[in-house]
């Protein structure tokens, strides 16, 4: 999978949001809120082909979590950042 190019992170406020930036992007009109660890996530695979074994593993070597609980929490992100559409699979 792979963040969809006009896609941005940028910290507002101390807030974390993707926003989307282009014509490409023109029925994108709202800001997607990360949290401190998912933009951890986002900035390690912008710009390159990643799955959610690639995020699992980044969440296990940054933080003290469990394989289970860094593989739920991939899950629910990747399946905001999918309905959003901010990546392609």
């Amino acid at each position: 999978m792979k963040i969809k190019e006009g896609f941005i992170l940028r910290s507002i406020c101390g807030e974390f949001v993707v926003v989307g930036e282009g014509l490409a992007q023109v029925n994108f009109n709202k800001m997607l809120s990360l949290n401190e660890s998912a933009a951890y996530l986002w900035k390690e695979v912008e710009g390159r082909e990643f799955t959610r074994e690639t995020l699992v593993g980044l969440l296990l070597d940054k933080y003290e979590v469990s394989r289970e609980q860094a593989c739920a929490d991939v899950e629910k992100l990747v399946s905001v950042w999918i309905q959003e559409g901010v990546v392609t699979e």
